[in-house]
Formats: C-alpha cells, sequence, structure tokens
C-alpha cells in the first residue's frame, strides 16, 4: 500500500510539473514548481493545489447561466453613463490603456470627499446608511465581531428592518474569525448576506488562494465609499499593538458611483447568482464636476490589471509620484517604472509602514528599497503607528485611493478595486494629507541595508522569496 501511495504522489508530481511549466506565469516560477513536484512530490503537490494557479476559474460559465440578462443589464448601464463620459479633450493622458484595462469609462459630474482615517471613514458610511431609502451594498474584505462590527451590524438590522434591501458581502479569509451568530442575527433582521465563495466551481475546489480584497459600500446607486479600511476596531485605532492606524478612504457621488455598484453587483452575482434591482440612473454631483472612474482588478481577468494600472500611471508622470504602499514589494515592471520616472527627474516619494503586520512582507520591502538606491527615490518609514492606506499622486490631478497593494497578491491573485480621480483641487488635497504623513515619518537610508548584520540580510532576502505567495 505505501508503494502505491509513494508512485501516485510521484506520478502527481510529475503531471502537476508539466502542469506548472505549461501555465506559470514566469520562467523563475515555473522552474521552481516543477523541480519542487518532482524532487519533494509529498509537500509540493498538496501546495502546488492549493498556491498554484494566479487564474481564477468559473466566472465565464457564471456569466452564461444569466448571459442575456447581464448583457442587457451592461448596454443599459453603458447608455445611461454616455452622456457623462468625459470629451477626448479632457480626459486623462493615459486614459486609453486605463479604459480599456477596466472597461469602465473615466466620467465627469462627480464629488469626491477624503476621507483620512478610521474615525472619518465610519462615522461617513454609517450616516450614509442610516439615510439610505432603497438598498445598502457593503463588501468588506475583513468584518469583526467587536465594537465597530456590531455597530456595522446595527446599521444594517435597523435599515432591514425599516424595509430596506440590505446586502452584505464578505470574503472568508479575511473573515475567518467572524462568529456565525453574528451573521444569523443580520438574516434574521432580513439583511441577504453571503461570503464570496471562491472555491465554488470544480476548478477552484482547492484554490484557497484567491481572495476577495475589496471594500466597497453604495448606498442606493447614488453615495459610495472605496478604500483601504475593513471593519474592526484596529481601523478606529483600537488596537494596542498597531495604533494609531493610518489609513484613507473616500466618499462619492455622482455617475462614477454606478461603476464601483457594478463592481459590487459582479462579486455578489458570483457568490449567490442573483441580480438584485437596483438603481441604474445617474444621478450628478450638484456641487461639484469631478472627473472620476472606477478600476476593478481580479484574477479572472486576462490582463494584470491593478499591476498594469500602477504601471501606467507611473510612466505618464511628469513632476511628481508620491504613493503610500504598506506591503512595497513591487514586481519587476512596477520597479523599471520607477527606475524611468526617477531618471527623468520626478520627484518620486514613497511611503510605508514602519511597523509590519505581516514580518515576512515587510522584511521584503528592504530589499527593493536597496535595489531602488542611487536614483534620489526618497523612502519614508511611518513611525506613529501601523500605515494600512493604499494611495498614490501623480502630478497635480491625478489621485488613486482603492484596496490594492503594491505586491504579487494584490497584482495577479486578489480581487481589487482603485478609484481614479482626476481633478487639481482634489490632487492639493491629497498633496496635504501626503504632507503630513512624510511629517510624522523617518527617512529610510537605502545604503544602510549593507551595514546591517548577516541574518537580518539573509532574512530580508529569504522573505523576498516568499512574498509572493503570502
Amino acid at each position: 500500500m505505501l508503494a502505491w501511495i509513494v508512485t501516485a504522489f510521484y506520478i502527481a508530481g510529475i503531471i502537476a510539473a508539466v502542469d506548472a511549466v505549461m501555465n506559470t506565469r514566469t520562467a523563475q516560477g515555473a522552474v521552481a514548481w516543477a523541480v519542487s513536484l518532482v524532487a519533494a512530490p509529498f509537500i509540493a503537490v498538496p501546495a502546488y493545489l492549493v498556491l498554484g494557479r494566479s487564474k481564477f476559474d468559473g466566472v465565464t460559465g457564471a456569466y452564461e447561466q444569466r448571459k442575456h440578462e447581464i448583457d442587457a443589464l451592461v448596454r443599459q448601464v453603458r447608455e445611461n453613463l454616455g452622456p457623462w463620459g468625459v470629451g477626448d479633450a479632457e480626459r486623462y493622458a493615459p486614459y486609453r490603456a486605463v479604459q480599456r484595462l477596466s472597461g469602465m469609462e473615466l466620467t465627469k459630474g462627480n464629488h469626491a470627499e477624503l476621507l483620512v482615517d478610521g474615525q472619518a471613514t465610519f462615522n461617513s458610511i454609517l450616516e450614509g446608511i442610516a439615510h439610505a431609502a432603497h438598498y445598502v451594498l457593503v463588501q468588506f474584505y475583513m468584518f469583526h465581531d467587536d465594537g465597530l462590527g456590531r455597530r456595522m451590524q446595527e446599521a444594517l438590522i435597523e435599515r432591514a428592518r425599516a424595509g430596506v434591501r440590505v446586502y452584505m458581502l464578505y470574503d472568508e479569509v479575511g473573515s475567518k474569525g467572524l462568529p456565525r451568530p453574528y451573521v444569523e442575527e443580520l438574516r434574521a433582521a432580513g439583511v441577504e448576506v453571503s461570503s464570496f465563495k471562491p472555491t465554488q466551481g470544480a476548478g477552484n475546489r482547492f484554490q484557497l488562494n484567491f481572495r476577495n480584497h475589496r471594500k466597497m459600500v453604495v448606498v442606493d446607486g447614488v453615495t459610495g465609499w472605496v478604500g483601504g479600511h475593513n471593519v474592526g476596531d484596529e481601523y478606529l485605532g483600537l488596537d494596542s499593538e498597531f495604533t494609531p492606524w493610518r489609513d484613507t478612504h473616500v466618499r462619492l457621488e455622482g455617475p462614477v458611483v454606478l461603476q464601483l455598484q457594478a463592481t459590487i453587483l459582479g462579486d455578489w452575482y458570483w457568490a449567490t447568482r442573483e441580480i438584485p434591482d437596483l438603481n441604474w440612473q445617474p444621478q450628478p454631483s450638484t456641487s461639484a464636476d469631478v472627473h472620476a472612474m472606477i478600476v476593478p482588478s481580479a484574477p479572472s481577468q486576462k490582463l494584470e490589471t491593478a499591476g498594469l494600472l500602477f504601471v501606467t500611471a507611473l510612466h505618464s508622470a511628469q513632476r511628481r509620484i508620491w504613493l503610500s504602499a504598506p506591503y512595497f514589494v513591487p514586481d519587476e515592471a512596477v520597479i523599471k517604472a520607477l527606475q524611468l520616472a526617477a531618471l527623468r527627474g520626478v520627484d518620486v516619494r514613497i511611503i510605508t509602514t514602519g511597523k509590519g503586520d505581516s514580518q515576512a512582507v515587510y522584511l521584503a520591502a528592504f530589499h527593493y528599497i536597496h535595489l531602488l538606491r542611487d536614483l534620489g527615490i526618497r523612502f519614508y518609514a511611518y513611525k506613529p503607528g501601523f500605515l494600512h492606506e493604499k494611495v498614490m499622486l501623480v502630478d497635480e490631478d491625478v489621485s488613486t485611493i482603492g484596496t490594492a497593494n503594491f505586491d504579487n497578491r494584490s497584482f495577479r491573485l486578489n480581487f481589487e478595486v482603485t478609484s481614479m480621480i482626476v481633478d487639481p483641487a482634489f490632487g492639493r488635497q491629497m498633496e496635504a494629507m501626503f504632507e503630513r504623513d512624510f511629517s510624522h515619518a523617518e527617512l529610510i537610508d537605502p545604503d544602510e541595508f549593507e551595514q546591517q548584520p548577516y541574518w537580518w540580510r539573509l532574512a530580508v532576502n529569504l522573505s523576498r522569496l516568499a512574498a509572493p505567495v503570502l
């Protein structure tokens, strides 16, 4: 019997190695998987089943189940948003690439409010939910059953009991500690609740490595929120280890909210195969005319949208690239874009956390900081607490606020979403926010890498090798 088991593992290892050679994204990854699968199949085969695939299967099949309804809805939304598309003369320069990547249009008639840190963000979100008249869509990677989690639960239950339709979506991995009674109380009050269910379908059965990392709220198709916060007390700065927690969200009004709503609906449909009746009539802001668009990215897409979005933005920069990256583990394309920007004389500043919640990813960042030395790029370590925001400012007017980190997981394995706001006034608010963050940070000297103990430099390089699957 033991001989049969050993033989089966070696055969499975050879089959998986062939699959890795045919489908792994990079040559280095293909070699690493093939060698380990053949040499150590008892460890590598189970690991490959869970971690080996970078493309999320099943979306096409799910679409085919209700193809005619979905196509009709897409046509309707595009037609409704048509008058609010930004004309060629007003478009952000690399717009065409971003539009083709995302399938979304840059829209006008929007209002964007910058929300700095947890109190401002959740005061805004909970107030918005309280005023919902027809429906609320709530999606977060992480829900905790703590003070903030119960405030969110109470807000959703109150609206459901008032006759408002409420939909809540969460990720199984991010919300793995969410107790069943929390969800049951919501359902008992009439809230529609679902996990994202990434393992649906035979092709995804073992693929636990895909995660829905999006954080979005939409009320009545009129107001939306997106950014870095999850639902947990630590995001209010109440975790003694990581306080103060530094994060950013944005509140949106106008036609762009329908793009955010479409992103939530797509995730809800995957999880439930349901298409709720929602408002798809754009309601432009009466107080502003900000240009904005939503860029969803996912491992189900043909191209690596999140990474390409940032590469496009970095290549477009003429004067400034300021970005915040709690997990700074860029791929080669991003590294080259940063190098070229620095060589063009662009003011490149990158602020990362001075205190990581993942030691391996935190250490890996120092490899890339050292790699980008001697180019004039300034790196900062945020010191007061944990910096978690995912934001960027390019030149004077292009801002991004979303959920995607500068790492392999966000670029290739996670479902992410980024708001792009093209507006000089909003850019000035972002600039002021960055300046405050820089004032609470210390400059990192990349040359100090070589002065560190050997064991520390070894840990950095080992962490760099492991970072792609963390």
